[in-house]
This record gives C-alpha cells, structure tokens and sequence, in this order.
C-alpha cells in the first residue's frame, strides 16, 4: 500500500513540474492590484532652493520615513534641470504648475521693470485687489501699498485645468511662507492662497480669493502654536558627533542623534529664514485640508505647499553649511511626518504626492575664493554708471541705461530714437564694451539670442526666459560662480548646473517605484500630472509627459 501511495505522489509531481516547464503551457499572471479610478487629493511640494544633491549627500543622516521613503516607494528622475533663465522662486513655482516658460507665462522674474510706466514691478501686485486678514502696513513683499493675485500670470495652471475639466468641482488651494510661492501654482481659479505676513505673525490671505478669512484659519491664527513659532529659538536637533562620525546607510535619524554634546549652533532666526518655518506651513497646510475637506469631494483637489525657509537659510549660509545640513535633517523628519499624516488622512495610494524645488544655490564666492574656486562679485549699480557715461560720450545721450533689474539691461529707447541712432547699435557697443567686465560671460542682445554663439542648453535657457513685453533689451550672462553685491551669503538665478540641477520625486496613486537619469525638464512636472489625471495641459505648456511614469 505504502509503495502505491508513494507511485502516485510521484505522478502527480511529476504532471505539475511537466506543467510548469511545457513552453505551450503558461500559468496565468497573478492580478494586479488596480489603483483608484482618480486620487482623493493631488499634494505638491516644492521646497524653496533645494539643490538636487542635497537627496544624496545628506542620505546616510535622513531617517526611513522622509526623503528615503519617497525615494524607495516613489519614482525619481536623478537628472532633472530648470530649462530657462533665470532660476528663481516666481519663475520656478510657475513652471512646475504650468509647464511653461517666462516667455510665455509673462513671469520673467521676482520683479521686472516696466519700461512702459517707468516703474519696477513684483509678481504678484494688483492694484485693484486688497489684503483680507492684516489691518497694518505690512511688510509682506509690496503687501504695504496693495493686494496680490496671479493676474501677472498669463497662462493657466494645472489646479485651472482640473477645474475646467471637472466643471469647478476640484478645490484648489495654495499654501506658502511667500506670497508668490502661494499664489502662481495655485492659479487664477483656486478657491484660496494664503501666507505668512511679517508684521501680523500669521497667515493672510486676499479679497482676489475671499472677503474673510475662513473660520478654520483664524483658529490657527490665534491659537497656541503660532506663539510657539513666533518666539521659540530652535537649536540644530543634532550633536558635535553626528557632524564628524560617519552613519550606516541603514540607521534612523533617532540613532544618530543619540548623545549629550551641545549644539553646534543654535537658530536664532525668523520663521522665514529659520527652520520653524517648514513646521508652521505644513501645520497650517493640514489645517487647510481639514478646513476645506479636501480630498473628500467627487473631483480630484490639489494642495500646493511651497516650503521657503530653507531659501532663507540657504541665502545666509550657503549650501555647504551646517546650518543647512541641520535644516534639512529637520526636514526630512518634518516630510516623514507629513506623509504620515497623509496616510492616515487618506489612505496609501489614494492620494499623489510630488517633491520639487523651485531652484536650486550657488556656493557664496567667498566660500569658493576661500577653497581656490573661480567666483566674485559685481555690482549692476556700477555697470549702469560706466555704461551711461560711455554711451553719454559715444551717442551724446543722457541716461542711456534705464535701469538693470536683476540680469535684465533695459535701455532708454526715446534718448536714442531722438538722436537718431538704431538700438541695434547700441546693443553691438554695449556687447564689445563689456567683453572684458569681470565675472561677466556677455550682455547679448535679446531679440538676436538666437544666434549667439554659446552651447544650445545655455543659449535655450536664456530664449526661454526672454518675454517681448517684459524683459529687457539685453540679457546679462554671468559668469559661473558669481553674484551681486557680498561675496558673503548664497544666491542663485543663473543657468548653471548648481541653480538648476532639481530634485523630483513622485509617489502615491499610480506611481511604480524607480527612477531614471535621463534629461528631464522642469516643464515636464505639469504634462506628466496632466497625464495622470487625463486632463488637459495647461494653456501655455511646452513640456513632455514623462514617460517611464505614465507608462509603468
């Protein structure tokens, strides 16, 4: 009996291993399990000057749940650039939410100069809007003399899009430190932006979006954590040792900050350029959502947040400071929170979330100076001076430069139309007389970028941020490395790699893990979430929907 058993066992293995290896017979593929039809709520978050490099050299001392979360269960794309000049925050928000570029957003800067009305011009200003929640003069960018709206944004955005596509069901809602960085991702139909007003100590808003601010906000406003940041001093989370011992890839945060040493340094700083900034936005960014009731809708909503204090530590120390390693040690726990906090809101996988910078830093050229690095400084203000008193010898014309306004070279066109001269001369003097200006790589005239003779990706870059309107009649190319004014504190703007080289992370809804070094655009962000939630690109988009994502 035993000898029968043990034959029929042996038959029956020996079918399914046949099964198994028979090239005309295939085991079915096990179900995959299905994403939801739509994610409750679309969650941006783009981090104020963050280089991408800062994923990788600060990794060993990241905890398991922030930044190395979204890097192992997300999708990163190691290689993305800002495919326009110059890198800076109005510039950089609008492109992430618009696909598109400042010349043809209409956003050119922070601030431009409008030849047409002889004054300089913020982002954001709108006159015929006024501030809902201050009742001071308030210090808030141009926040002292009027209201803000994105009525300088000449495109739609992605919140526009899934309002159009969905017939004004989605919420859309911005939330930031900056004015800007709230209200250019949020666009021209979002239910609401809101930031931080100096003077006032809370977060404010516009009549562009409301006549009040809504009861779930002015709870915030007075409750008992905006004390808590208004006067607490955060001192670095991490000791002397963290600084000098190396850490196993595979170590948590909490390990590393074992021990009794004193702090290396203690922030003594603002909200806006000290750590506690990170903690009050994405507070208030999930007082939004329960305010709202994002994510509980029909449609589809979007939640922008822009994290701006680390631009703020970035400017005073430079990213290769302790103060900004701290930083971002705390934001990664700050991250890790959050994300927990959107699980627990929504559901793993029922939501999509993205990380961005708007940007990324230059050392600080006394720091390069210092490491024998080419760097240095230059002063528009003394450019202008030589430039007008040249072209007062050469064309007999007084004020011939009207203003310099970032890299921006405006000329006063009536002077030179009056005596008869082309601007096209001007410009070709201009150009030969500055060959030799230090730390200046040229002044090339706008309307001829085309056929400057520099590499495709410089020359592209400098196209794309050339707007007929609002830009000026020469653009000014500095060298890598330098900035204006003190060698001491970072900045940023140029089109090198170090202020445009950006991390992007996706992850959530739909999002297969990996990641890819190919080229990818910063305009891409937009038709690639345009993708994902088939709808339409917004009006001005010039990206690629970023395929190794929609197609996992």
């Amino acid at each position: 009996m035993k000898k029968l058993i043990f034959f029929f066992s042996f038959v029956a293995l020996s079918s399914v291993g046949a099964f198994a290896q028979s090239p005309h017979l295939e085991i079915p593929p096990q179900p995959k399990l299905l994403a939801p039809a739509r994610p409750k709520i679309v969650v941006g978050l783009v981090v104020d000057q963050m280089r991408w490099d800062y994923l990788v050299r600060f990794r060993a001392r990241y905890g398991p749940d922030g930044f190395r979360r979204l890097l192992s269960q997300g999708f990163s794309c190691d290689n993305t650039l800002i495919d326009y000049s110059p890198s800076v925050t109005a510039c950089g928000h609008t492109a992430v939410y618009t696909g598109s570029v400042p010349a043809i957003t209409g956003i050119v800067n922070n601030d431009w100069y409008d030849r047409y009305h002889h004054k300089k011009i913020y982002c954001t200003e709108d006159t015929t809007v006024s501030l809902i929640g201050v009742t001071h003069d308030s210090t808030a960018g141009l926040a002292a003399r009027m209201g803000m709206s994105p009525a300088n944004l000449l495109t739609t955005t992605l919140g526009d899009e899934m309002n159009m596509a969905d017939n004004f069901k989605s919420k859309v809602v911005g939330v930031a430190l900056k004015d800007r960085a709230a209200i250019l991702p949020a666009g021209h139909t979002a239910m609401a932006a809101f930031w931080f007003d100096d003077k006032a100590g809370h977060f404010i808003s516009d009549s562009y979006y409301m006549q009040q601010l809504p009861d779930w906000a002015q709870q915030f406003n007075a409750g008992p954590n905006m004390d808590k940041y208004r006067h607490h001093k955060w001192e670095t989370l991490y000791p002397v040792a963290s600084y000098t011992q190396s850490t196993p890839d595979d170590e948590s945060y909490e390990n590393v900050s074992a021990g009794e040493q004193k702090p290396v340094f203690p922030h003594h700083n603002s909200i806006r350029s000290g750590p506690g900034g990170d903690d009050l936005t994405l507070d208030f960014a999930k007082a939004a959502i329960l305010g709202y009731r994002l994510g509980e809708g029909e449609a589809t909503d979007l939640l922008a947040i822009s994290l701006s204090s680390p631009d703020g530590v970035g400017h005073q120390y430079g990213p290769n400071s302790l103060e900004i390693e701290d930083t971002y040690l705390r934001l990664d726990r700050n991250i890790a929170g959050f994300l927990t906090w959107l699980d627990g809101r929504f559901g793993k996988g029922n939501y999509l979330i993205f990380l961005t910078a708007d940007h990324g830093v230059t050392p600080a050229p006394g720091y390069s100076l210092e490491h024998r690095m080419p760097a240095g400084t230059w002063d528009p203000d003394k450019m202008a001076t030589v430039l007008n008193d040249s072209l007062a010898a050469k064309f007999q014309v007084t004020g011939g430069v009207e203003a310099i306004v970032e890299l921006q070279l405006y000329l006063n066109r009536e002077v030179f139309e009056q005596k008869g001269v082309a601007l096209q001369t001007v410009e070709s003097y201009i150009t030969k007389l500055t060959t030799t200006w230090p730390g200046i790589a040229g002044i090339l005239p706008e309307e001829s970028l085309a056929l400057a003779t520099l590499p495709p990706a410089v020359r592209d870059r400098l196209i794309n941020g050339y707007n007929r309107q609002r830009s000026g009649d020469m653009a000014i190319l500095p060298q890598p490395g330098w900035k204006i004014g003190s060698p001491k504190g970072a900045d940023h703007g140029l089109v090198y790699p170090d202020d445009t080289h950006i991390p992007l992370l996706f992850m959530g809804w739909k999002i297969a893990p990996g990641h890819t070094d190919r080229p990818v655009k910063m305009t891409d962000i937009a038709p690639t979430l345009s993708a994902l939630l088939q709808i339409q690109v917004p009006s001005g988009c010039i990206g690629q929907p970023i395929e190794e994502i929609i197609h996992h």
